[in-house]
């Protein structure tokens, strides 16, 4: 019997992941992720290529947008499956799918505004409307069916599914699927092993034809990082001369991961007791999650919780979820340390403190992650004098630093030395969630270092298995 994968996204690109199975005319589809790129926009406006309706099933690897945030749509456009994921993706997914709706409708509230100015009725990135909103968003989260690590669960007739842990974030999922006689195993967004918090990658389950990411397929992290002592060393300086650090940051795993650091730092009286306000209210809402599923966290993280020690409570932490919470911040004397949204400066609270202390020679902003061409973030660490803030030019008189560690995507080697992991060697490798030269390079890479036949799809091109 024939089984089929077929990438509607994620090909050659690094958003947009959704992956068709067809087998004795049966179709699951391994997650449903907005396209993120800017030239590739549009495809979350086209028709989905396949009539949602005929979909069994959604299988979700995690909850992060680029692998959830279409759901509302297909869900709207006749969807009416189940969306099966971790109990810990399930309680994640209504946090970023909501807070998509909201963004979407200001957007598009923007976009009105601006096309009237300009007498035009539309762009060339969609319509002046939303992709979807908080109606759509409610109906796909009825939807969805929480399972959890290591369960085998029946998705469609003669389909079970079973999550495995992939490390990345809370409830990241590697999937092993298996229809009409065939294993196939999706790595989903492959986490790196030792990390805090969540636990390492599963090895590869022995399968038929492996998917797997290639993010960072031509490069690898920097090695013996010392995280901790990085973020002493900002902090140090710059509460010796006054200021603020700011920390833009996601609000998912970055904040709670940055957290963890400054719970270590500040229980063992490393750096100076000034105040830590997480003025994020995602990321709060988040900390919540991490307390509620234990379950997905890593031994090490369990047992501090088992012994009464909250890595995410400590005394100079303030948790600011309200607008109000993260104004008063700016009436606060002397220095302090501010985490909020956007991770790139593009949004959030972070481009108000920001606006606030960009003229502060005294204080900092931290960068902990990669800040994108075209972002705020990337104009600032790239050395920019002057930046526009609010539709002003500012001179930039803020210190700039950036630190390295972070990454929560499994590099090259690391891809790599997790698929050498397997039982035995699939008949195929397919590589997805990759760019237009990485994914080919790092195909050819996996067959020859590994010995196994590897691909890198283009849009929709059918493999089968």
């Amino acid at each position: 019997m024939t089984v089929s994968i077929q990438p509607l996204g994620a090909a050659r690109t690094v958003t947009g992941s959704r992956h068709l199975i067809e087998a004795d005319g049966r179709r699951l589809l391994v997650d449903c992720g907005l396209y993120q790129e800017r030239a590739l926009l549009g495809r979350n406006w086209s028709d989905f290529p396949v009539p949602p309706g005929s979909l069994a099933a959604v299988l979700l690897t995690h909850a992060h947008l680029d692998h959830s945030g279409y759901l509302p749509r297909l869900v709207a456009d006749g969807f009416h499956g189940p969306i099966f994921c971790t109990e810990a993706t399930a309680a994640i997914v209504p946090v970023l799918l909501e807070d998509s709706a909201r963004l979407m409708q200001a957007d598009a509230e923007t976009k009105r505004r601006r096309h009237a100015r300009e007498g035009r009725s539309g762009g060339s990135h969609g319509p002046a409307r939303p992709l979807y909103g908080e109606a759509e968003v409610a109906k796909a989260l009825r939807r969805l069916r929480p399972v959890s690590f290591g369960e085998r669960t029946q998705v469609a007739d003669d389909a079970f599914v079973t999550w495995l842990p992939a490390g990345h974030i809370l409830g990241a999922s590697i999937l092993l699927v298996e229809v009409a006689g065939k294993r196939l195993v999706f790595s989903g967004d492959l986490g790196r092993p030792d990390r805090p918090l969540v636990p390492d990658p599963a090895l590869p389950p022995a399968c038929d034809a492996l998917v797997v990411e290639s993010t960072y397929g031509d490069r690898l992290h920097p090695t013996e990082v010392d995280v901790v002592g990085q973020i002493q060393t900002v902090i140090g300086r710059t509460v010796a001369q006054g200021g603020k650090i700011l920390i833009p940051t996601f609000a998912v795993e970055r904040a709670q991961e940055l957290i963890w650091h400054l719970d270590h730092l500040y229980e063992r009286g490393i750096v100076p007791p000034v105040p830590v306000f997480l003025a994020s209210p995602m990321a709060v809402e988040l900390l919540r999650i991490f307390d509620t599923h234990l379950d997905y966290l890593d031994e090490a993280t369990r047992a501090r919780f088992r012994g009464g020690d909250s890595p995410f409570r400590f005394d100079h932490l303030k948790l600011c979820p309200t607008a109000e919470d993260s104004k008063a911040i700016n009436d606060l004397a002397g220095p302090a340390v501010i985490i909020a949204g956007s991770g790139m400066c593009n949004g959030g609270r972070i481009k108000h403190h920001l606006n606030q202390h960009i003229g502060d020679a005294d204080s900092c902003i931290l960068f902990t992650g990669y800040q994108a061409e075209g972002t705020l973030g990337r104009q600032l660490v790239e050395g920019r004098e002057r930046v526009r803030l609010f539709n002003r030019e500012r001179q930039v008189a803020i210190r700039v630093e950036q630190i390295q560690g972070f990454s929560g995507h499994a590099d090259r080697d690391e891809c790599l030395a997790w698929l050498g992991s397997w039982p035995e060697p699939p008949q195929q490798v397919i590589v997805v969630h990759g760019g237009e030269q990485v994914a080919p390079a790092f195909a050819a890479l996996i067959t020859e270092r590994l010995g196994v036949p590897a691909h890198a799809p283009v849009y929709r091109e059918r493999m089968e298995v």
